[in-house]
Order: structure tokens, then C-alpha cells, then sequence
């Protein structure tokens, strides 16, 4: 099940009749029922169809999947307590993976087999991710030079002046950032840096980074700081206006020479009171096997974090290979709320 509403009042409508399907399927009898999983998502990409039909070609279990906003999902599930259908949350970033586990959400993870093939600093006791995506620094090439932008800290010089389109501080995109920032030079240095990009701003923070990337293309802005999938999205687009933005465009990964680019994660935890454990520890298995790893990578341009994989995704082998931040994901999430405070302090809005 999923739904789509512009509306808040249809959207909570929609939500309302979905749960109470959830509610039925979970209160009928085991033996006059399909197997079943319900998962929620804030996983808003049409690709993952493919990963959830072949889910239950596989093994006979249905998936019955409630779509929303990760706060409304993450806040229905506690409120629902121990009535709650869900099994699975999966959204993306650590950030929100963290609020989750902090409100006792997540049931302690057993399974040799995700020990065996996710690298033990992309999961925790409760979550684990099953994709990265890396935030790079993406620049005007009329206006910026590479080598002035070759680290986060650089985009806070006074160089920069005027020249940084940002999202919201408070997006946990740029939350997590902020935590890997924290986590390798410190809160204070972390603050100084946040204080020196609002200094920067060229324009007060608004738009995902799809529209911070159309905002450097456009010269409104000569830099900003973007999620690669939303890049690999645009140049893998047969639209003009994408095509020519990225002719605009070059990507820089940044934090080469010192710690690492940046990545975030798309993960999942099985739910405290999940009604369907066995299934949900199922699906979590499958979502680490080699099928599923490769559709991450070919259908919504994530790479995959098995061991062994490979993204046979052209549009992310044409970005190059990088050295990722190392910093465990489980630390990097502890340290989020922080990151918060830090931008507040800072006056990034």
C-alpha cells in the first residue's frame, strides 16, 4: 500500500485508511493469510518498486507499505506503541535513523548474515545502512575554480563571499555534515565554519539541492554543497534545462588531502514491536543480497555498501572514485543534535 496527496487533510485521510488495512491484516488470523511485512517508508523513490516486487517473488511475503514524511512516520510509530503493525522503518539518514533509535523504537538487530556483509561502521546494534550517497561540493565553472573549493571549510573563507546557496541548516542532510564535522575537528571549530558559510550566503536558505545545483548552474549562486544522487539524477535526465545545467557545473570531492568526503545512508531497523519479526529480519537480509545492492546503485544512483558490489551505474562510475569519510555511522548519528545547536548558534535558519 502507498499513498500520494497534495493536501494535508487527504493525505492524513489516506494515511488514516491505510493503517486501519494494516490494523485488519494484522489482527486476522495467521492461517488465513498470506505471509506478511508491513513496512513503513520515507523512501519517496518510484525505483523501489522493483526492490519490493522482487522481495516477494522471492519468498511469498507480501509487502504492505505506509509511504509518508519521515517525522510523521517515525512520530506515528510512537504513538502507536505496542499496537503498532509496522515491522520495518527504512528512511534515509542517519540523522533520522538516530531520532528513531533514541525514542526506543528499533529492536536489537540479530543476524550473521548482515554482520557478515555490512561493513561495521554502517551499522549499529538496532539500524543498519544499506546505501551511501556522498555530499560534494558543486560549483559555477564561469565563476569558482576548483582549487578554491577543495574542502567543506573552504566554501567558509572570505573568498567565498556572496557565493554559497545553501539548503536549511536544519536538514538532517546538513545535520549529519555538521556531526562529521564535529566529530573530526570539534564543536568549536565546527560553530566557526557554520558562522563563516552564513557569512557567505548569497541568498537566505531555501529549496532541496536539486534547486541549489539549478541555483549555481543559473549563476545565482557560484557554490553549494549537494547529495550525488541528486547530480547523478540530472545527468542521467534527457531534459534540456538538466542537461544544460550540469554543462554549467563541476563537482569537487571534497576532504581529500585530510578526512574524507562525507556520506549519507539510506537504512532500516526492525521495529520493537513488530508484529512479523521473522519477516522483517528477512527483508533485512535481502536487502543487503547482491540483487538488491545493484538496484540501489542502478535505480536511484546510491552506492552500494556490501562488500564486493559493484555499481555498474555508468552516471556514478563517470563521477570517479573517492575516499569516503571512514568515521563510524553509528558516532556520526550521536552527535546530530549537536550539529543542531551549532547552526542555531550560527544563524544558519
Amino acid at each position: 500500500m502507498s499513498y500520494s496527496a497534495h493536501s494535508p487533510s487527504r493525505r492524513l485521510g489516506l494515511v488514516a485508511a491505510c493503517l486501519a488495512a494494516l490494523g485488519t491484516l494484522a489482527a486476522q488470523p495467521a492461517a488465513a493469510q498470506q505471509p506478511v511485512l508491513n513496512l513503513y517508508s520515507a523512501r519517496h523513490y518510484q525505483t523501489d518498486e522493483a526492490l519490493y516486487a522482487n522481495f516477494t517473488k522471492a519468498t511469498g511475503i507480501k509487502i504492505n507499505r505506509l509511504d509518508g514524511k519521515e517525522d510523521e512516520l517515525v512520530e506515528r510509530i510512537h504513538n502507536e506503541g505496542t499496537a503498532s503493525p509496522a515491522d520495518i522503518l527504512i528512511t534515509v539518514d542517519a540523522a533520522r535513523l538516530e531520532v528513531a533509535d533514541n525514542l526506543g523504537l528499533f529492536a536489537p538487530l540479530q543476524s550473521k548474515l548482515l554482520d557478515e556483509r555490512i561493513p561495521a561502521g554502517l551499522r549499529t546494534p538496532t539500524w543498519v545502512a544499506f546505501s551511501t550517497r556522498a555530499r560534494v561540493i558543486v560549483y559555477n565553472k564561469s565563476a569558482v575554480k576548483p582549487a578554491q573549493v577543495q574542502t567543506y571549510a573552504d566554501l567558509a573563507k572570505p573568498a567565498m563571499k556572496g557565493q554559497v546557496c545553501m539548503r536549511s541548516g536544519s536538514h538532517p542532510y546538513n545535520l549529519s555534515l555538521g556531526a562529521a564535522v564535529i566529530a573530526h575537528e570539534g564543536e568549536a571549530q565546527a560553530e566557526a565554519w557554520a558562522r563563516g558559510l552564513v557569512a557567505n550566503f548569497a541568498r537566505g536558505p531555501k529549496g532541496g539541492d536539486t534547486d541549489q545545483i539549478k541555483a549555481v548552474a543559473a549563476g545565482e549562486c557560484g557554490v553549494t554543497i549537494s547529495n550525488t544522487y541528486y547530480l547523478a539524477r540530472m545527468m542521467r535526465s534527457t531534459k534540456p534545462d538538466d542537461q544544460q545545467a550540469m554543462s554549467a557545473v563541476g563537482i569537487v570531492w571534497p576532504n581529500q588531502a585530510s578526512w574524507g568526503t562525507h556520506v549519507n545512508v539510506s537504512g532500516a531497523g526492525v521495529l520493537k514491536n513488530a508484529p512479523n519479526k521473522a519477516n522483517a529480519v528477512r527483508f533485512m537480509e535481502y536487502l543487503a543480497s547482491n540483487e538488491a545492492q545493484a538496484y540501489f546503485a542502478d535505480g536511484n544512483n546510491e552506492w552500494p555498501v556490501v562488500k564486493g558490489s559493484v555499481a555498474a551505474n555508468p552516471t556514478l562510475v563517470a563521477m570517479g572514485t573517492f575516499r569516503p569519510d571512514a568515521l563510524p555511522i553509528g558516532d556520526l548519528a550521536k552527535t546530530t543534535v549537536a550539529a543542531q545547536k551549532v547552526f542555531d548558534r550560527a544563524g544558519w535558519k
